[in-house]
């Protein structure tokens, strides 16, 4: 029936993978934390303690307003607290010995709990007059100069940490039953071409758009270069569904109308057989019914052969290659 010799092929085997599918959207980058640093009283700057653009650690001190009237008061408060103490330990003494009285010495400790009230206000005081980072990150641009008198609420600099970021996009609610926390998602952005940047679900808003019928799903992006600034626009691939699937070359195939084949060598020759696929990833294609683990199919000369023609194989691959691989075997 088929004249010549066998037809020279190339073979790969069917074999598992961690795959997931996928849905496309579009998302916008927010910093992980961001806060506008201003003061709480009414007060002169005396040293600024940043530079614009500046990385700072938590709790650093960013801005120092004037204190020298707290600090004076202070020190005063320490001097009467010292006071109220001597004198409630002599007034405990001579209480002992019947020369003083009871309510000598209560007042004697109410002055010494005053004392130590006025201490821990004027401490709160001076703190009010430290400015410090409340969480490490970046500072932005200064708003204030040495000298200047700034008012609650003034605006001193931004503070934002970007170490990573929050990854906001939309999703039909059609996938809404495939999505859970810790799903991978990928994403790009055109200012760094073809580059995949890898995060995880953090959350899932519990409410639908009932106009868009969508619901908002938040990633997580590690940024440790810092290369990535919020409000960057990013195309996500999210994976959902994550499995173990039997994948095989996307040559392989052989597409008949509505209906998908591989071939594979029985005793010799090529035997075609019916298989139903699903998720495609470069260069391979799920295999759902049809074709079990590690039957090697024909990768390359699929287009030379027919059921039942004698092949004889040239090269088997230990796995199926990816489509890079498959591109040089092809051109090889």
């Amino acid at each position: 029936m088929f004249g010549g010799g066998p037809t020279l092929v190339r073979v790969a085997p069917a074999s598992l993978e961690d795959i997931a599918d996928t849905v496309d959207a579009l998302g916008t980058t927010r910093a992980n934390e961001t806060t506008d640093i201003t003061a709480t009283i009414t007060e002169k700057v005396v040293e600024i303690n940043f530079t614009d653009g500046a990385q700072v650690e938590k709790d650093q001190i960013l801005v120092r307003l004037d204190a020298a009237e707290e600090q004076a008061n202070l020190k005063s408060a320490r001097a009467t607290l010292e006071t109220a103490r001597q004198e409630l330990k002599r007034t405990i003494a001579l209480e002992k010995k019947g020369a003083a009285s009871q309510s000598a010495l209560d007042e004697a400790r109410t002055a010494l709990v005053a004392a130590e009230a006025d201490i821990a206000t004027l401490e709160s005081r001076l703190a009010d007059r430290i400015i410090r980072a409340p969480f490490a990150g970046t500072v932005g641009f200064r708003q204030v100069s040495p000298g200047a008198l700034v008012r609650p609420g003034d605006i001193i600099t931004t503070l934002t940490d970007t170490s990573s970021l929050k990854l906001d996009f939309t999703v039909p609610a059609l996938d809404l039953d495939a999505l859970r926390e810790g799903l991978v998602i990928e994403a790009r952005a055109a200012a760094f071409g073809a580059e995949r940047f890898e995060g995880t679900v953090q959350s899932i808003s519990p409410a639908i758009d009932p106009i868009t019928r969508a619901v908002t799903v938040r990633a997580l992006l590690p940024n440790p270069e810092g290369r990535l600034r919020p409000g960057l626009l990013m195309s996500v691939e999210l994976q959902k569904n994550p499995r173990r699937a039997l994948m095989v070359p996307e040559g392989a195939l052989v597409q008949t109308g509505r209906h998908v084949y591989v071939y594979t060598i029985e005793a010799g020759k090529a035997e075609r057989k019916e298989i139903k696929i699903g998720t495609r990833k470069p260069g391979l294609v799920e295999v759902r019914e049809g074709l079990s683990d590690g039957v090697e199919v024909i990768t390359h000369g699929t287009h030379k052969i027919r059921p039942g023609q004698p092949v004889e194989v040239t090269k088997s691959e230990s796995r199926a290659p990816s489509l890079a691989e498959g591109e040089a075997l092809a051109g090889g």
